[in-house]
């Protein structure tokens, strides 16, 4: 997920969003805008606690699983078409090598990798979410042909779980009160 460290990132993404409706800002007010919406009033107040030390001790943050893929397109019409995610960003060391990139939707981001090493296909991974609900009914809604995920009542979660076209496995869940 990101955060207030990720500014200047977020206020590329969104300057090359605006661009992409013909909408041209420039990178300060973009950046002014990320502020804000981060509840401060200025770039220069968000700026200086970017820039601020963290405290001492362990911290982490959130992990990002690498998922193996094998076909970029069928990867794409899954983790973009059907589940609703978009590219952050896209590396390859040259024409005709693999590809490695990470895709995001509502703070969880995923690593998706054609290079042999970096995992194994058939993983599984839970990811705890809220609004499993509308989620389940956004996912048939696109009547993706390969799969109509179900929503199952485990008791203490409700679960969605879908399998990519590389046999992964995501088990979306979300706690019962």
């Amino acid at each position: 997920m990101r955060d207030f460290r990720d500014a200047k990132t977020m206020a590329k993404t969104l300057r090359e969003a605006l661009a992409a409706r013909d909408i041209d800002i420039p990178h300060s007010q973009a950046l002014e805008i990320v502020a804000r919406q981060f509840g401060v009033e200025t770039w220069n107040i968000l700026s200086a606690k970017i820039e601020a030390k963290p405290p001492a001790g362990i911290a982490f943050e959130q992990a990002v699983p690498i998922v193996r893929i094998f076909d970029v397109p069928k990867a794409h019409e899954f983790y973009l078409g059907f589940l609703g995610f978009s590219v952050d960003w896209e590396h390859r060391y040259g024409e005709n090598f693999p590809l490695y990139t990470q895709v995001s939707r509502g703070g969880l981001r995923l690593h998706l990798s054609e290079h042999a090493g970096d995992a194994t296909p058939g993983g599984n991974m839970v990811v705890y979410m809220t609004g499993i609900r509308a989620f389940q009914k956004e996912l048939i809604g696109k009547d993706y042909r390969y799969m109509k995920p179900g929503l199952e009542d485990e008791g203490t979660r409700l679960e969605v779980t879908v399998t990519d076209p590389f046999n992964n496995h995501i088990r979306f869940m979300e706690l019962k009160d």
